[in-house]
């Protein structure tokens, strides 16, 4: 019979010192590492959004991304089985507590889009893939949940971030140009961070313009 902490995130992986209760094989950290991250989330979301529809939708969201993201930069792949629906539900859930039915859409054909286009650019050029499917129907996702304009504060973030991972991979391991970074990691990321302050970042950016 298990004990009650055993059912209990975190609190299980402590008490049982990073080891399994019945065979005594080691445990990643990496599990504790997202359930507080996961748990963190859900206290900030709480406090950021407040009992709304909003929070459960933006939670589910989250929740997408954390596992996208550890999928994806432990395997390298963004399964079908979470993006294909996650296209979905944002779109039905964006009237709910979302950006509107028609930037949900837009969202969805300019995030896939684009990275498409530029899949298929760079297919074209060097004559090999640069980008998977996986990052296309992610952002996809990211388009149905957010919109347009957050998919485009997404893709800029994301870049910028895997531009400078990808710079200092390189120099501090001399990877070869071609070395592969899972990029749906850092969709993952931009992401997240489009949904709480992305309004406040396009606002801060157009300032320069005024």
């Amino acid at each position: 019979m298990l004990a009650w902490y055993e059912n209990v995130p975190v609190l299980s992986y402590l008490v049982l010192r990073g080891r399994c209760r019945s065979c005594g094989t080691s445990i990643s950290p990496m599990y504790p590492i997202i359930e507080s991250i996961t748990g963190a989330m859900f206290l900030a979301g709480y406090l950021w959004y407040g009992p709304s529809a909003l929070l459960g939708v933006r939670l589910l969201f989250g929740c997408a991304m954390i596992v996208l993201f550890v999928i994806d930069l432990q395997h390298k792949i963004l399964p079908n089985v979470i993006t294909l629906p996650g296209i979905v539900v944002g779109f039905l859930l964006s009237e709910v507590a979302g950006p509107g039915w028609l930037p949900s859409l837009i969202g969805i054909a300019v995030g896939a889009g684009s990275l498409f286009a530029i899949a298929e650019i760079y297919y074209r050029v060097r004559h090999e893939e640069g980008l998977g499917m996986g990052d296309v129907k992610m952002l996809g996702m990211i388009g149905a949940f957010l919109g347009w304009k957050m998919v485009l504060v997404t893709l800029v973030l994301s870049s910028i971030a895997g531009s400078i991972v990808g710079i200092g991979v390189l120099v501090a391991k001399k990877e070869s140009l071609k070395y592969a970074l899972p990029f749906g990691t850092f969709l993952a990321v931009g992401a997240l961070v489009a949904a709480v302050a992305g309004d406040s970042l396009v606002n801060w950016y157009l300032q320069f313009y005024r």
